[in-house]
C-alpha cells in the first residue's frame, strides 16, 4: 500500500511499477530493504528481526526485553559457527543503535507516551525484505486453486458492482439464487459435498498469507503517517509566512491523505473491523478452522488464531500517531496564539507609556475623533416577552402505617478495591513467569472482596496493552463469601510480561 505520489519524483506512482534503470540504481542506493538484503550479516540481521518481530507478530519492543533476544540469538550463533566472537564482536544494544540509524534504516526507535524506556519497531522496509526472503524457500505445498477462484471472484465483483445496468445486476443476483436453490435441493437428498484436505490447505494458507500481510500494511500506513507529522514539525519551525497559510497547507496534505485510495481502503477496513459482531463472527470462524485435521497437519502458529485482536492493536497504533499530528498542530496554534497575546500588550504598554509622556504636553485642540469603538443595532424582536416562572407544586404522604426505624447498616457496608495491590500481585507473578491466567493468579492469592475484586482484575486487563482477552474461552472462578460458595464463568484473561 502506497501514497499517490512518489518520493522525490512528484509524478504519480503506477501501481505496475516498470523495472527502469535510473530506479533501480536509485533503490540499491538508498532503500533500507535493498541494503539489508546486500548487508555483509544478512542472514543474522534478518533471522534475529524473523524472531522477534515477524515469527511473533510482535509490534513493538521495549529496550531491555529486545536487548535481551539479542543477547540470546548472539550466543546461538557464537555457538554453532564462532565460538571466539570475531564474526559478532559487539555487544546487543550497539547492534540494535545501529540498525536504528538513519544509516540503516531496519528499527525505529522512539520513546512512547508516558515512557522513558526506548523501544524498537519494524520499519517496512525491513519488513519487506523479510517477506521476499521468505519467498525464496522451496514450498512444499503450493496452492494454486484459492487464487484462481479469488481472482474470479474479484472480477466478477468489479463487473457487478460497477454496472449500472438494473437488468444486467438482476440477471447476476438470479443465477446466484438459482445456484443456491440447486445447491439446497442437492443437501436435501444427501448430496453434501465437502472441500479435500488439499483445498483446504490450499484456503488456509492464503488466508494466512493475507492476514499477515495486512500487518505488513498497517506498518506502511503509520510509517506514511508518521513521515507527514514529520514534514509537518519541519515545516512549523522554519515556516516565516503567515499561520494561515501554514495551516492551509498542512490541512490539505492530511486531507489529500485522507482522501486517497489509500486512506479511504483503511477507513472502510477500520469500520468493518470495529463492528463487535463482525469481531465474534472472525473469532468463532477462527476457532472452527483451526480444530480441522487438515489445519493441523500444517502445524500452524498459535499467534495466528488472534490475529484480529493484532490488527486491532496495529490499527489503534496508526490512529495514535495520527493523533499525535493534531496534537502537534494544536500545540502550534496555542504557541502563536501566546506570542501574539506578548504581542498585544507590548503594544498596550507602549500606548501606556506614550500617554504618559504626553500628559504635561497634551494637544490643545480636538486632534482625533471617534463616536463608538462599533454600532450598535437594536431590533424589536430581540427583546425578551416577559414569562412568568414555573413554580412546581410537591405533594407529600406520608402514612401512618409506615415504619419509624430501618436499618442503616448497607450504608456502611461498603468497601474500597485496592488497585495498586491487585497491580503489585500480578507483577510479583509475572516475575517468574512469561505469562500467568487470571486462574493462577487468583490461585496464588484468592479473592478477598468478593465479586468487586474479580471485576477490578477483568478492568486491569482490558487497560494493559500487554494482556490478552480471549473471548472463545472461558474459565470458572469460584468466589467464597463465608460459608457461600459461588462461581463465576469470565472469559479467558492471560497476563503478558
Amino acid at each position: 500500500m502506497t501514497f499517490g505520489r512518489t518520493r522525490g519524483h512528484g509524478r504519480k506512482q503506477a501501481h505496475f511499477t516498470t523495472m527502469d534503470f535510473e530506479v533501480l540504481q536509485t533503490l540499491r542506493k538508498h532503500h533500507p530493504a535493498w541494503r539489508l538484503l546486500a548487508a555483509d550479516h544478512a542472514p543474522f540481521v534478518a533471522s534475529f528481526l524473523f524472531r522477534a518481530f515477524t515469527k511473533e507478530n510482535a509490534r513493538t519492543h521495549a529496550e531491555g526485553s529486545l536487548v535481551a533476544l539479542l543477547d540470546d540469538h548472539l550466543f546461538d550463533l557464537r555457538r554453532q559457527t564462532d565460538p571466539d566472537a570475531s564474526a559478532f564482536p559487539k555487544r546487543a544494544i550497539e547492534y540494535l543503535d545501529e540498525w536504528a540509524s538513519d544509516a540503516k534504516g531496519w528499527l525505529r526507535k522512539f520513546y512512547p507516551p508516558g515512557s522513558d524506556e526506548p523501544h524498537f519497531d519494524l520499519t517496512p522496509s525491513a519488513e519487506r525484505a523479510l517477506a521476499w526472503l521468505a519467498t525464496l524457500r522451496q514450498r512444499q505445498f503450493v496452492g494454486t486453486e484459492s487464487r484462481l477462484l479469488t481472482v474470479f471472484a474479484l472480477l466478477r465483483e468489479i463487473v457487478q458492482e460497477t454496472s449500472v445496468d438494473p437488468a444486467l445486476r438482476i440477471a447476476e443476483l438470479e443465477r446466484r439464487r438459482n445456484d443456491i436453490d440447486a445447491e439446497i435441493a442437492r443437501i436435501a437428498k444427501g448430496e453434501v459435498s465437502t472441500l479435500d484436505d488439499a483445498q483446504v490447505k490450499d484456503r488456509f494458507l492464503q488466508m494466512a498469507g493475507t492476514a499477515q500481510g495486512l500487518l505488513a500494511d498497517f506498518r506502511e500506513v503509520e510509517e506514511n503517517f508518521r513521515v507527514l507529522d514529520r514534514n509537518v514539525r519541519e515545516r512549523i519551525n522554519a515556516f516565516e509566512g503567515s499561520k494561515g497559510e501554514l495551516l492551509s497547507d498542512i490541512f490539505g496534505a492530511r486531507d489529500e491523505i485522507g482522501d486517497s485510495d489509500q486512506g479511504k481502503s483503511f477507513r472502510a477496513f477500520w469500520d468493518f473491523l470495529m463492528s463487535p459482531a463482525r469481531q465474534e463472527e472472525l473469532s468463532a470462524l477462527l476457532q472452527a478452522v483451526f480444530v480441522l485435521p487438515a489445519v493441523q497437519s500444517l502445524d500452524p502458529p498459535p499467534r495466528l488464531l488472534r490475529v484480529h485482536h493484532d490488527w486491532l492493536q496495529a490499527g489503534e497504533s496508526t490512529q495514535r500517531t495520527v493523533a499525535r499530528l493534531s496534537a502537534q498542530l494544536r500545540r502550534y496554534l496555542d504557541e502563536r496564539a501566546a506570542a501574539e497575546n506578548r504581542r498585544i500588550v507590548q503594544i498596550l504598554r507602549g500606548i501606556e507609556h506614550k500617554a504618559v509622556a504626553l500628559r504635561d504636553h497634551a494637544p490643545s485642540d480636538v486632534f482625533y475623533e471617534i463616536d463608538d469603538t462599533s454600532p450598535e443595532a437594536e431590533l424589536p424582536m430581540d427583546r425578551l416577552m416577559y414569562s412568568p416562572p414555573w413554580r412546581p407544586r410537591l405533594q407529600v404522604q406520608i402514612s401512618d402505617d409506615s415504619p419509624t426505624t430501618f436499618d442503616t447498616g448497607a450504608l456502611y457496608n461498603q468497601h474500597h478495591v485496592d488497585r495498586e495491590r491487585l497491580k503489585k500481585h500480578i507483577k510479583r507473578l509475572l516475575q517468574t513467569h512469561e505469562q500467568v491466567s487470571l486462574a493462577q493468579v487468583l490461585s496464588e492469592q484468592a479473592l478477598s472482596q468478593g465479586l468487586a475484586e474479580l471485576v477490578t482484575y477483568l478492568d486491569l486487563a482490558a487497560t494493559d496493552a500487554k494482556a490478552v482477552i480471549d473471548d472463545g474461552t472461558f474459565e470458572t472462578i469460584q468466589i467464597s463469601d463465608g460459608a457461600l460458595v459461588r462461581t463465576a464463568t469470565v472469559p479467558l484473561v492471560i497476563f503478558c510480561r
